[in-house]
């Protein structure tokens, strides 16, 4: 039956265990008496609530606290081992995959190189597809019981009704690349697990955002600097992030020319590709066979050395002058959505580091306008090189959660069980 609202009461049901759920997820272990207040229950729905995640396997108890002159109150959390996603970042190196369980921690990853960052499709979905079979026996978990895979990827994703997510990878060379149908012939997964794919700017920005340096931000933009540049916006109306692709915002008119194919795009001077190929063109001595990551830390001990010998003034000159454009990419930004939080992230941000960020705040700061500048700050993301997985892997769990810890519904084009086929038959017409 539906209220006014059109709003069920099942819905009314996976609504309270949502947010259960999500307390527990977040600030628990919490007693039954202090999540009453923490999610606007009433302390009977709190405890039908409860009974019902417990039955389920979702919550357990944690212990007890004392209370003030009554019985100690019992601490409840979310069961670590009720529910595994896996997290997948297709990356610009390597393609990562990371098993985890409800809780997020760490149960056992795979990784795959990319030689001469190689993004033939067959080779991707190899990889993806060798990975998830690698963890999940590594584990000795059996893929049914998996919420779900997230896997973030560089490009424009569009979720069509028919294909499923199909990735617009111009910088890469995928054309409307079917990537959820391609991942799902031959998966080593059943098809009733869900696949959730997404930029990788949004699921880094989705990490930081819910672990990371962004919690507690409401207006926040948490941007990935690695081979290119990308940005992940949270906003009040985007709580969970909007991927926004300001690496090919345009920084100077017939400028070099980008990956994507245009001129001037602030990539093709900020990202790290860009970068090592103008430390080469200006005679920079990338070792031999490196890969980006090597190449960078190269350049960085030649323009910061740490044995204090002479800096190559050649490096520096190229990260001074990166830092210049970061700097002004960034206060676009901060001029267009006026964002409270800045975080930079991705292996070439954070590689880079403490040397590179004060320099990009500062021509920030003075490009932005300055009421916009007065009120950001500008920080490095804390999850580390793994935020991209992380966040990958956060996509089945947020879907857990608006489902209220209930599994996906079985596919409606899957034959009924026989009970249900029998009752049909028997049932007057």
């Amino acid at each position: 039956m539906a209220g006014r609202n059109g709003r069920t009461v099942r819905d009314l049901r996976r609504a309270n265990r949502g947010a259960v759920l999500q307390r527990l997820y977040f600030d628990g272990p919490l007693s039954r008496f202090e999540l009453g207040p923490a999610t606007g229950l009433s302390s009977g729905s709190v405890s039908n609530v409860v009974a019902d995640l417990i039955g389920d396997g979702l919550v357990e108890e944690a212990g007890s606290v004392d209370s003030d002159g009554g019985r100690p109150r019992t601490l409840l959390r979310v069961t670590p081992a009720s529910g595994h996603m896996i997290g997948v970042d297709v990356g610009e190196t390597r393609v990562r995959v990371e098993l985890f369980d409800l809780t997020l921690t760490e149960l056992a990853r795979a990784e795959r190189p990319l030689e001469q960052q190689r993004y033939e499709v067959g080779v991707i979905v190899d990889h993806v597809h060798a990975g998830i079979t690698e963890v999940l026996a590594t584990a000795g978990l059996a893929p049914e019981r998996l919420l779900g895979v997230g896997i973030g990827v560089p490009g424009i994703v569009e979720h069509t009704p028919d294909r499923g997510a199909v990735v617009h990878g111009q910088t890469i060379g995928w054309d409307a690349v079917a990537l959820e149908s391609l991942l799902r012939s031959g998966s080593p997964l059943p098809d009733g697990v869900p696949r959730f794919i997404d930029n990788g700017a949004r699921t880094l920005g989705q990490a930081e955002m819910w672990f990371g340096a962004g919690r507690g931000a409401r207006n926040a933009l948490v941007v990935l600097f690695g081979s290119g540049v990308g940005a992940c916006l949270v906003t009040p109306e985007a709580e969970h992030g909007r991927a926004v692709e300001w690496g090919h915002l345009t920084v100077r008119v017939r400028g070099r020319r980008c990956r994507c194919g245009a001129l001037g795009c602030l990539e093709a001077y900020a990202g790290a590709e860009s970068l090592l190929a103008r430390w080469r063109e200006e005679g920079g001595r990338i070792p031999r066979g490196a890969d980006e990551e090597t190449a960078l830390t190269a350049m960085l001990a030649a323009a910061y050395p740490p044995d204090g010998t002479a800096a190559d003034p050649v490096a520096l000159a190229v990260l001074e002058e990166t830092a210049e454009y970061l700097g002004a990419g960034l206060s676009d930004l901060i001029n267009l959505f006026q964002p409270e939080r800045i975080l930079m992230g991705g292996w070439a941000g954070l590689q880079l580091g403490a040397r590179f960020l004060p320099a990009v705040r500062k021509h920030a700061l003075s490009y932005a306008l300055r009421h916009p500048a007065e009120n950001v700050t500008i920080e490095l993301g804390s999850l580390g090189p793994d935020a991209v997985t992380v966040g990958a892997a956060i996509l089945p769990l947020a879907d857990f959660f608006a489902r209220g810890g209930r599994r996906p519904d079985p596919d409606p084009e899957s034959p009924p069980p026989a009970w249900r086929r029998a009752l049909r038959e028997r049932t007057p017409r």
